[in-house]
Protein backbone atom coordinates (compact mmCIF):
# COMPACT_ATOMS: atom_id res chain seq x y z
CA UNK A 1 0.00 0.00 0.00
CA UNK A 2 1.72 3.37 -0.93
CA UNK A 3 2.35 6.38 1.14
CA UNK A 4 3.76 9.81 0.41
CA UNK A 5 6.76 9.87 -2.19
CA UNK A 6 9.57 11.23 -0.09
CA UNK A 7 13.64 11.26 -0.23
CA UNK A 8 15.20 7.88 0.61
CA UNK A 9 17.68 8.21 4.11
CA UNK A 10 21.08 8.78 3.08
CA UNK A 11 24.03 6.53 4.04
CA UNK A 12 26.94 8.99 4.26
CA UNK A 13 27.09 12.23 5.98
CA UNK A 14 29.86 14.28 3.56
CA UNK A 15 29.30 15.99 0.30
CA UNK A 16 26.06 16.18 -0.61
CA UNK A 17 24.81 13.58 1.53
CA UNK A 18 25.24 16.10 4.06
CA UNK A 19 22.61 18.26 2.50
CA UNK A 20 20.32 14.92 2.45
CA UNK A 21 20.82 14.18 6.16
CA UNK A 22 20.06 18.01 6.79
CA UNK A 23 16.86 17.66 4.64
CA UNK A 24 15.99 14.70 6.23
CA UNK A 25 16.45 15.88 9.75
CA UNK A 26 14.22 18.22 8.95
CA UNK A 27 11.84 15.94 7.68
CA UNK A 28 12.08 14.38 10.72
CA UNK A 29 11.60 17.23 13.12
CA UNK A 30 8.70 17.91 10.86
CA UNK A 31 7.10 14.85 11.96
CA UNK A 32 7.78 15.42 15.44
CA UNK A 33 5.95 18.73 15.66
CA UNK A 34 3.08 17.63 13.64
CA UNK A 35 3.00 14.47 15.69
CA UNK A 36 2.44 16.85 19.03
CA UNK A 37 -0.62 17.98 20.34
CA UNK A 38 -1.00 21.16 19.54
CA UNK A 39 -1.39 22.24 23.16
CA UNK A 40 2.42 21.39 23.48
CA UNK A 41 3.01 23.93 20.69
CA UNK A 42 3.46 27.47 20.80
CA UNK A 43 0.01 27.61 19.62
CA UNK A 44 -2.45 25.99 17.81
CA UNK A 45 -3.26 26.28 13.74
CA UNK A 46 -6.10 28.61 12.47
CA UNK A 47 -8.09 25.76 10.55
CA UNK A 48 -10.17 26.58 6.95
CA UNK A 49 -11.81 23.31 5.58
CA UNK A 50 -13.72 24.23 1.81
CA UNK A 51 -15.97 21.39 0.84
CA UNK A 52 -16.81 21.54 -2.44
CA UNK A 53 -20.47 20.45 -3.66
CA UNK A 54 -20.84 17.09 -6.41
CA UNK A 55 -16.64 17.93 -7.82
CA UNK A 56 -15.73 15.58 -9.49
CA UNK A 57 -12.58 13.81 -9.84
CA UNK A 58 -11.37 15.17 -13.03
CA UNK A 59 -12.89 18.36 -12.56
CA UNK A 60 -9.45 20.19 -11.06
CA UNK A 61 -6.66 21.27 -13.23
CA UNK A 62 -4.09 19.23 -11.09
CA UNK A 63 -5.94 15.76 -12.27
CA UNK A 64 -5.78 16.70 -15.69
CA UNK A 65 -9.11 18.97 -16.27
CA UNK A 66 -10.09 20.93 -18.72
CA UNK A 67 -11.48 23.25 -16.45
CA UNK A 68 -8.62 25.92 -15.18
CA UNK A 69 -8.30 25.40 -11.26
CA UNK A 70 -5.43 28.09 -10.53
CA UNK A 71 -5.92 28.30 -7.31
CA UNK A 72 -6.99 24.77 -5.97
CA UNK A 73 -3.86 23.76 -8.52
CA UNK A 74 -2.09 25.77 -6.40
CA UNK A 75 -2.91 24.88 -2.83
CA UNK A 76 -1.93 21.34 -4.13
CA UNK A 77 1.50 22.55 -4.89
CA UNK A 78 2.14 24.10 -1.53
CA UNK A 79 1.00 20.91 0.65
CA UNK A 80 -0.17 17.25 0.28
CA UNK A 81 -2.42 16.04 -2.36
CA UNK A 82 -4.69 12.95 -1.03
CA UNK A 83 -5.04 10.69 -4.23
CA UNK A 84 -6.67 8.27 -2.03
CA UNK A 85 -9.54 10.39 -0.10
CA UNK A 86 -12.53 9.14 0.78
CA UNK A 87 -16.44 10.47 1.56
CA UNK A 88 -19.70 9.40 1.46
CA UNK A 89 -21.87 9.05 -1.59
CA UNK A 90 -24.25 11.64 -1.04
CA UNK A 91 -24.00 15.41 0.61
CA UNK A 92 -25.83 14.97 4.20
CA UNK A 93 -23.96 11.45 5.10
CA UNK A 94 -20.49 12.76 4.46
CA UNK A 95 -21.57 16.02 6.27
CA UNK A 96 -22.64 14.10 9.21
CA UNK A 97 -19.26 11.91 8.94
CA UNK A 98 -16.79 14.82 8.57
CA UNK A 99 -18.30 16.83 11.78
CA UNK A 100 -18.52 13.34 14.08
CA UNK A 101 -15.82 11.17 12.83
CA UNK A 102 -18.46 8.41 12.78
CA UNK A 103 -19.48 6.23 10.14
CA UNK A 104 -23.31 7.60 8.70
CA UNK A 105 -24.91 3.85 10.34
CA UNK A 106 -24.26 5.01 13.60
CA UNK A 107 -26.90 7.96 13.20
CA UNK A 108 -29.36 7.15 10.44
CA UNK A 109 -27.97 8.55 8.05
CA UNK A 110 -27.14 5.81 5.29
CA UNK A 111 -29.63 6.22 3.12
CA UNK A 112 -31.03 9.86 2.13
CA UNK A 113 -29.88 13.39 2.54
CA UNK A 114 -32.08 15.32 4.41
CA UNK A 115 -34.92 16.53 1.88
CA UNK A 116 -36.77 19.72 1.94
CA UNK A 117 -39.50 17.91 3.52
CA UNK A 118 -37.72 15.75 6.45
CA UNK A 119 -38.26 16.73 10.16
CA UNK A 120 -35.10 14.54 11.19
CA UNK A 121 -31.55 15.90 10.79
CA UNK A 122 -27.97 15.07 12.31
CA UNK A 123 -28.89 13.31 16.12
CA UNK A 124 -28.18 16.21 18.98
CA UNK A 125 -26.44 13.61 20.86
CA UNK A 126 -23.32 13.69 18.53
CA UNK A 127 -20.68 15.83 19.85
CA UNK A 128 -19.66 17.48 16.44
CA UNK A 129 -16.69 18.80 15.69
CA UNK A 130 -17.25 22.48 16.20
CA UNK A 131 -18.47 21.93 19.81
CA UNK A 132 -15.03 20.08 20.46
CA UNK A 133 -12.86 22.79 18.83
CA UNK A 134 -14.73 25.02 20.75
CA UNK A 135 -14.28 23.75 23.81
CA UNK A 136 -10.46 23.96 23.00
CA UNK A 137 -10.56 27.82 22.73
CA UNK A 138 -11.21 28.05 19.13
CA UNK A 139 -13.88 30.15 17.53
CA UNK A 140 -15.78 27.78 15.44
CA UNK A 141 -17.57 29.97 12.14
CA UNK A 142 -19.59 28.12 9.10
CA UNK A 143 -20.41 29.88 5.61
CA UNK A 144 -22.52 27.61 3.55
CA UNK A 145 -24.38 24.72 3.35
CA UNK A 146 -25.64 23.09 5.83
CA UNK A 147 -27.92 20.13 5.38
CA UNK A 148 -27.80 18.32 8.61
CA UNK A 149 -31.68 19.16 9.53
CA UNK A 150 -33.31 22.54 9.35
CA UNK A 151 -36.71 21.48 10.96
CA UNK A 152 -36.06 22.61 14.65
CA UNK A 153 -33.70 25.19 15.86
CA UNK A 154 -32.05 22.60 17.75
CA UNK A 155 -30.91 20.90 14.28
CA UNK A 156 -29.41 24.31 12.77
CA UNK A 157 -25.67 24.96 12.71
CA UNK A 158 -25.30 27.43 15.82
CA UNK A 159 -27.02 24.78 18.40
CA UNK A 160 -24.40 22.33 17.10
CA UNK A 161 -21.27 24.14 18.23
CA UNK A 162 -21.19 26.74 14.98
CA UNK A 163 -20.87 30.50 16.64
CA UNK A 164 -21.94 31.89 13.24
CA UNK A 165 -23.57 30.39 10.05
CA UNK A 166 -24.82 32.26 7.19
CA UNK A 167 -26.03 30.61 3.61
CA UNK A 168 -28.50 27.99 3.55
CA UNK A 169 -29.92 24.82 5.31
CA UNK A 170 -31.06 22.84 1.86
CA UNK A 171 -29.27 21.66 -0.95
CA UNK A 172 -30.20 22.72 -4.81
CA UNK A 173 -31.05 26.30 -4.37
CA UNK A 174 -31.35 28.30 -6.78
CA UNK A 175 -27.09 30.70 -7.56
CA UNK A 176 -29.89 34.30 -7.37
CA UNK A 177 -33.13 34.03 -6.05
CA UNK A 178 -31.58 31.70 -3.27
CA UNK A 179 -34.60 29.99 -3.22
CA UNK A 180 -35.64 25.93 -3.29
CA UNK A 181 -38.77 24.99 -4.67
CA UNK A 182 -39.89 28.86 -4.08
CA UNK A 183 -39.07 29.29 -0.66
CA UNK A 184 -36.27 31.40 0.33
CA UNK A 185 -33.16 29.54 1.99
CA UNK A 186 -30.47 32.25 2.75
CA UNK A 187 -30.01 32.84 6.44
CA UNK A 188 -27.51 34.54 8.73
CA UNK A 189 -27.13 33.27 12.22
CA UNK A 190 -30.97 31.70 12.03
CA UNK A 191 -32.47 34.92 10.64
CA UNK A 192 -33.73 34.79 6.80
CA UNK A 193 -31.70 37.31 4.80
CA UNK A 194 -33.12 38.88 1.42
CA UNK A 195 -30.16 39.88 -0.63
CA UNK A 196 -28.60 39.99 -4.28
CA UNK A 197 -26.04 37.77 -5.00
CA UNK A 198 -24.37 35.01 -6.56
CA UNK A 199 -24.35 32.60 -4.09
CA UNK A 200 -20.76 31.46 -4.51
CA UNK A 201 -19.42 34.53 -4.25
CA UNK A 202 -21.95 35.82 -1.33
CA UNK A 203 -19.87 32.94 0.55
CA UNK A 204 -16.57 34.48 -0.23
CA UNK A 205 -17.56 37.82 0.65
CA UNK A 206 -18.50 36.50 3.99
CA UNK A 207 -15.70 34.26 4.73
CA UNK A 208 -13.34 37.42 3.63
CA UNK A 209 -15.64 39.33 6.08
CA UNK A 210 -14.64 36.79 8.71
CA UNK A 211 -10.83 36.61 7.81
CA UNK A 212 -10.40 40.90 8.03
CA UNK A 213 -12.47 41.18 11.38
CA UNK A 214 -11.08 37.68 12.81
CA UNK A 215 -8.30 38.25 16.16
CA UNK A 216 -5.58 36.29 15.26
CA UNK A 217 -4.79 35.48 18.85
CA UNK A 218 -7.86 33.31 18.70
CA UNK A 219 -7.80 30.42 16.91
CA UNK A 220 -10.16 29.55 14.14
CA UNK A 221 -11.66 26.95 12.59
CA UNK A 222 -13.90 28.48 9.29
CA UNK A 223 -15.77 25.62 7.41
CA UNK A 224 -16.68 26.93 3.97
CA UNK A 225 -19.44 24.68 2.78
CA UNK A 226 -19.87 25.55 -0.98
CA UNK A 227 -23.03 25.18 -2.98
CA UNK A 228 -21.36 24.85 -6.27
CA UNK A 229 -20.59 22.78 -8.71
CA UNK A 230 -24.27 20.79 -7.22
CA UNK A 231 -27.00 21.68 -9.30
CA UNK A 232 -29.19 23.92 -10.81
CA UNK A 233 -26.92 24.29 -13.31
CA UNK A 234 -26.40 28.03 -12.99
CA UNK A 235 -23.02 30.29 -13.50
CA UNK A 236 -22.20 34.32 -14.26
CA UNK A 237 -22.36 34.58 -17.67
CA UNK A 238 -18.82 36.24 -18.28
CA UNK A 239 -17.25 32.25 -16.97
CA UNK A 240 -19.65 30.50 -19.10
CA UNK A 241 -18.01 32.41 -22.17
CA UNK A 242 -14.70 30.91 -20.76
CA UNK A 243 -16.32 27.47 -21.56
CA UNK A 244 -18.67 28.30 -24.84
CA UNK A 245 -15.83 25.93 -26.96
CA UNK A 246 -16.92 22.36 -25.10
CA UNK A 247 -19.80 20.81 -26.91
CA UNK A 248 -21.98 20.00 -23.72
CA UNK A 249 -23.82 22.79 -22.65
CA UNK A 250 -24.18 20.91 -19.02
CA UNK A 251 -20.23 20.49 -19.29
CA UNK A 252 -20.31 24.18 -20.27
CA UNK A 253 -22.11 25.73 -17.39
CA UNK A 254 -20.62 23.13 -14.75
CA UNK A 255 -17.17 24.00 -15.54
CA UNK A 256 -17.88 27.53 -15.55
CA UNK A 257 -19.33 26.79 -11.70
CA UNK A 258 -16.27 25.04 -10.61
CA UNK A 259 -14.16 28.35 -12.37
CA UNK A 260 -16.33 30.59 -9.98
CA UNK A 261 -15.79 28.53 -6.71
CA UNK A 262 -11.87 27.78 -7.84
CA UNK A 263 -11.95 32.34 -8.23
CA UNK A 264 -14.02 32.46 -4.37
CA UNK A 265 -11.02 30.19 -3.26
CA UNK A 266 -8.16 32.23 -4.28
CA UNK A 267 -10.05 35.15 -3.01
CA UNK A 268 -10.39 33.75 0.51
CA UNK A 269 -6.95 32.09 0.66
CA UNK A 270 -5.44 35.93 -0.53
CA UNK A 271 -7.27 37.57 2.41
CA UNK A 272 -5.36 34.95 5.08
CA UNK A 273 -1.61 35.56 3.00
CA UNK A 274 -2.63 39.26 3.54
CA UNK A 275 -3.28 39.17 7.04
CA UNK A 276 -0.17 37.07 7.78
CA UNK A 277 -2.34 33.86 8.93
CA UNK A 278 -1.36 31.45 6.27
CA UNK A 279 1.61 30.30 7.95
CA UNK A 280 -0.35 29.09 11.21
CA UNK A 281 -3.23 27.82 9.23
CA UNK A 282 -4.27 24.63 8.10
CA UNK A 283 -6.20 24.85 4.75
CA UNK A 284 -8.46 21.64 3.36
CA UNK A 285 -9.99 21.40 0.35
CA UNK A 286 -12.62 18.17 -0.75
CA UNK A 287 -15.21 17.91 -2.86
CA UNK A 288 -18.40 15.66 -0.34
CA UNK A 289 -18.81 13.08 -2.85
CA UNK A 290 -17.95 12.46 -6.77
CA UNK A 291 -19.57 14.52 -9.80
CA UNK A 292 -22.60 13.58 -11.09
CA UNK A 293 -21.98 13.20 -14.63
CA UNK A 294 -25.48 13.38 -16.44
CA UNK A 295 -25.43 16.67 -15.46
CA UNK A 296 -21.66 18.19 -16.59
CA UNK A 297 -19.33 16.71 -13.93
CA UNK A 298 -16.23 13.86 -14.75
CA UNK A 299 -14.93 11.25 -12.41
CA UNK A 300 -12.80 9.85 -14.90
CA UNK A 301 -10.74 7.67 -15.15
CA UNK A 302 -12.80 6.04 -12.04
CA UNK A 303 -15.94 4.27 -12.14
CA UNK A 304 -19.05 5.31 -11.38
CA UNK A 305 -20.19 9.09 -9.85
CA UNK A 306 -22.57 10.65 -7.05
CA UNK A 307 -24.99 7.70 -5.54
CA UNK A 308 -22.94 4.94 -6.39
CA UNK A 309 -20.28 3.04 -4.25
CA UNK A 310 -17.88 2.72 -7.32
CA UNK A 311 -14.81 4.43 -6.62
CA UNK A 312 -16.54 7.75 -8.62
CA UNK A 313 -18.95 8.01 -6.41
CA UNK A 314 -16.95 8.27 -3.35
CA UNK A 315 -12.84 9.20 -3.89
CA UNK A 316 -12.63 12.64 -4.86
CA UNK A 317 -9.82 15.11 -5.14
CA UNK A 318 -8.32 16.60 -1.60
CA UNK A 319 -5.30 18.61 -0.55
CA UNK A 320 -3.96 19.64 2.54
CA UNK A 321 -1.51 22.33 3.47
CA UNK A 322 0.22 23.57 6.63
CA UNK A 323 3.76 25.65 5.35
CA UNK A 324 6.23 23.95 7.68
CA UNK A 325 4.19 21.33 8.83
CA UNK A 326 3.31 19.23 6.25
CA UNK A 327 5.44 18.72 2.73
CA UNK A 328 5.72 20.95 -0.10
CA UNK A 329 4.18 19.43 -3.53
CA UNK A 330 4.27 16.12 -1.65
CA UNK A 331 1.35 12.72 -2.86
CA UNK A 332 -0.08 10.97 -0.22
CA UNK A 333 -1.56 7.67 -2.20
CA UNK A 334 -2.42 5.95 0.98
CA UNK A 335 -6.06 5.47 1.86
CA UNK A 336 -7.34 8.46 4.46
CA UNK A 337 -11.46 8.56 4.84
CA UNK A 338 -14.01 11.65 5.78
CA UNK A 339 -14.13 10.54 9.27
CA UNK A 340 -10.39 10.71 9.88
CA UNK A 341 -10.75 14.96 10.15
CA UNK A 342 -12.69 14.39 13.03
CA UNK A 343 -10.10 13.12 15.69
CA UNK A 344 -6.99 14.49 13.34
CA UNK A 345 -8.20 18.21 13.82
CA UNK A 346 -9.07 17.02 17.52
CA UNK A 347 -5.22 16.40 18.48
CA UNK A 348 -4.18 19.27 16.17
CA UNK A 349 -6.04 21.78 18.34
CA UNK A 350 -5.31 19.71 21.52
CA UNK A 351 -8.98 19.51 22.25
CA UNK A 352 -10.18 16.62 23.95
CA UNK A 353 -10.44 13.65 22.44
CA UNK A 354 -12.36 11.30 24.95
CA UNK A 355 -16.15 11.50 24.26
CA UNK A 356 -19.51 8.97 25.11
CA UNK A 357 -20.21 7.77 21.95
CA UNK A 358 -16.79 5.84 19.75
CA UNK A 359 -15.37 7.42 16.78
CA UNK A 360 -14.73 5.49 13.20
CA UNK A 361 -12.20 7.79 12.14
CA UNK A 362 -7.93 7.49 13.22
CA UNK A 363 -5.71 10.24 13.49
CA UNK A 364 -3.86 10.42 10.05
CA UNK A 365 -1.26 12.74 10.99
CA UNK A 366 1.43 10.25 10.47
CA UNK A 367 -0.09 9.76 6.96
CA UNK A 368 -0.07 13.19 6.04
CA UNK A 369 3.46 13.24 6.80
CA UNK A 370 4.68 10.41 4.63
CA UNK A 371 4.58 7.23 7.52
CA UNK A 372 3.08 4.12 5.62
CA UNK A 373 -0.06 2.91 7.90
CA UNK A 374 -0.90 -0.68 8.95
CA UNK A 375 -3.21 -2.74 7.30
CA UNK A 376 -6.23 -0.21 6.78
CA UNK A 377 -10.44 -0.70 6.77
CA UNK A 378 -12.73 0.90 6.35
CA UNK A 379 -16.42 1.29 5.23
CA UNK A 380 -17.81 3.49 2.70
CA UNK A 381 -21.24 3.05 3.13
CA UNK A 382 -23.92 0.23 4.28
CA UNK A 383 -28.32 0.51 3.49
CA UNK A 384 -30.82 -1.74 2.16
CA UNK A 385 -29.13 -1.30 -1.65
CA UNK A 386 -26.19 -2.04 -1.62
CA UNK A 387 -22.57 -2.03 0.96
CA UNK A 388 -19.15 -1.80 0.61
CA UNK A 389 -15.91 -2.09 2.20
CA UNK A 390 -12.38 -1.98 1.88
CA UNK A 391 -9.30 -3.72 3.30
CA UNK A 392 -6.03 -2.88 2.37
CA UNK A 393 -6.05 -3.24 -1.32
CA UNK A 394 -9.35 -5.41 -1.32
CA UNK A 395 -12.82 -3.98 -2.02
CA UNK A 396 -16.37 -5.89 -2.04
CA UNK A 397 -19.24 -4.08 -3.40
CA UNK A 398 -22.32 -5.60 -2.31
CA UNK A 399 -25.86 -5.09 -3.91
CA UNK A 400 -28.27 -7.57 -3.09
CA UNK A 401 -26.98 -10.99 -3.75
CA UNK A 402 -24.25 -10.18 -6.35
CA UNK A 403 -21.02 -9.18 -4.85
CA UNK A 404 -18.01 -7.61 -6.57
CA UNK A 405 -14.12 -7.59 -5.57
CA UNK A 406 -12.00 -5.02 -6.51
CA UNK A 407 -8.06 -5.19 -6.25
CA UNK A 408 -7.58 -1.20 -5.96
CA UNK A 409 -3.79 -1.12 -6.07
CA UNK A 410 -3.77 -2.71 -9.36
CA UNK A 411 -7.32 -1.34 -10.38
CA UNK A 412 -8.91 1.54 -9.14
CA UNK A 413 -10.81 2.19 -12.23
CA UNK A 414 -12.32 -1.27 -11.00
CA UNK A 415 -12.55 -2.79 -14.51
CA UNK A 416 -11.68 -6.34 -13.03
CA UNK A 417 -14.35 -7.77 -10.74
CA UNK A 418 -11.82 -10.92 -9.15
CA UNK A 419 -14.86 -12.23 -6.94
CA UNK A 420 -15.10 -15.52 -8.97
CA UNK A 421 -11.17 -16.12 -8.47
CA UNK A 422 -10.87 -14.94 -4.73
CA UNK A 423 -14.19 -16.33 -2.60
CA UNK A 424 -12.13 -16.66 0.74
CA UNK A 425 -11.44 -13.05 0.69
CA UNK A 426 -15.18 -12.19 -0.86
CA UNK A 427 -16.29 -14.64 2.13
CA UNK A 428 -14.16 -12.45 4.69
CA UNK A 429 -15.06 -9.01 3.48
CA UNK A 430 -18.86 -10.15 3.54
CA UNK A 431 -18.64 -11.01 7.05
CA UNK A 432 -17.20 -7.39 8.12
CA UNK A 433 -20.25 -6.22 5.91
CA UNK A 434 -22.48 -8.36 7.69
CA UNK A 435 -21.28 -7.07 10.97
CA UNK A 436 -21.56 -3.29 10.25
CA UNK A 437 -24.98 -4.21 9.22
CA UNK A 438 -25.76 -5.46 12.75
CA UNK A 439 -24.67 -2.49 14.53
CA UNK A 440 -26.45 -0.11 12.12
CA UNK A 441 -29.45 1.92 13.35
CA UNK A 442 -32.44 2.01 10.90
CA UNK A 443 -32.18 4.83 8.13
CA UNK A 444 -33.89 7.60 8.81
CA UNK A 445 -35.97 8.42 5.75
CA UNK A 446 -39.48 10.19 5.21
CA UNK A 447 -42.07 10.03 2.14
CA UNK A 448 -42.82 13.35 0.66
CA UNK A 449 -45.72 13.89 2.35
CA UNK A 450 -49.07 14.18 0.14
CA UNK A 451 -49.82 17.89 -0.90
CA UNK A 452 -46.82 19.02 0.59
CA UNK A 453 -45.77 22.81 -0.49
CA UNK A 454 -42.67 24.41 0.36
CA UNK A 455 -43.04 26.97 2.74
CA UNK A 456 -42.27 31.43 2.33
CA UNK A 457 -39.28 30.72 4.02
CA UNK A 458 -37.46 27.19 5.21
CA UNK A 459 -36.17 26.43 8.51
CA UNK A 460 -37.75 26.99 11.93
CA UNK A 461 -38.66 30.46 10.60
CA UNK A 462 -40.58 28.74 7.82
CA UNK A 463 -44.21 29.21 9.33
CA UNK A 464 -43.83 32.85 7.59
CA UNK A 465 -44.38 35.14 11.54
CA UNK A 466 -40.50 36.20 10.62
CA UNK A 467 -40.05 38.45 8.14
CA UNK A 468 -36.75 38.55 6.15
CA UNK A 469 -34.07 40.96 6.66
CA UNK A 470 -32.27 42.58 4.33
CA UNK A 471 -28.91 41.48 3.60
CA UNK A 472 -25.56 43.37 4.34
Amino acid sequence: MGSVKRRPSPRRASGPCLVALLLWTAHLLAVALWSLPAAAAERPPHILFFLADDLGWNDVGYHGSEIRTPHIDALARSGVRLEQFYVEPTCTATRSALLTGRYPIRQGLQSDVVRPWSDWGLPESERTLPQALGEAGYQPLMVGKWHLGHARRGQLPRARGFQHHYGNYLGAINYFSHRRDGGLDWHRDGQPVEEPGYVTFLLANEAIRILRSHDPSTPLFLYVAFTAPHTPLQAPGAYRQRYRYLDDPDRQTFAAMVAAMDDAVGRIVAVLRERGLADDSLIVFASDNGGLESHGADNGPLRGGKTELYEGGVRVPAVAVWPGRLPKGAVVESPIHVTDWYPTLLRVAGARTEQPLPIDGRDVRSILMGEAPPLREFLYNLNRKAGAIRSGRWKLLRRGSKSELFDLAQDPAETRDLAGSHPETVRALGARLDAYAAEAVPALAREKPEGFQAPAVWGPTASGAQRPAAGR
